[in-house]
């Protein structure tokens, strides 16, 4: 991989298992906390300032939750595409990604997403015990991935 390694972790920790993006990024701080590491970002909602996180990137990751994710989790490989919406808040990673190679004008990274399954996203709602169970799993994930940062090999643990 040549270029830094960028983690964008988001999601609402105050609905419920919407936090599983945060919570794994603050796991992988505490995996990457011996040596330097990727860059690592936590948001709400992706918007189009997170296409600069990605100038000089060899690699990016998104972190999610998803409800229509198969459990534990869903690693993908990630395209560049326009959202169809009209906003410039709550972008995909795909659209993100987008937004990336037209400020740039160059192609963005290679980049991921993984989807950890959620199943309870209530306002004020904690994780539900799938959800933690299920974060368990992606952090084991996560120390496959950090050990080797590399395009090639994460496509072969995508789904």
């Amino acid at each position: 991989m040549s270029g830094r390694l960028v983690i964008l972790g988001y999601g609402n920790p105050s609905r419920g298992d919407d936090a599983l993006g945060p919570l794994l990024l603050d796991r992988i701080a505490d995996l990457a906390a011996s040596g330097p590491g990727p860059d690592l970002i936590t948001d709400f909602q992706l918007q189009v300032e997170h296409a600069a996180d990605l100038e000089g990137a060899g690699l990016a990751l998104f972190l999610d939750a998803g409800a229509s994710c198969s459990p534990p989790w869903r690693l993908e490989r990630l395209r560049a595409q326009q959202d169809v919406g009209y906003t410039t808040h709550a972008l995909s990673p795909a659209a993100v990604l987008a937004v990336f190679r037209q400020v740039y004008g160059k192609e963005p990274p290679p980049a991921f997403l993984l989807t950890v399954a959620g199943e309870s996203f209530e306002l004020g709602a904690g994780l539900s015990k799938a959800a933690a169970a299920h974060l368990e799993s992606a952090a084991g994930l996560m120390e496959r991935l950090l050990a080797e940062p590399d395009a090639g090999y994460w496509q072969t643990l995508c789904a």
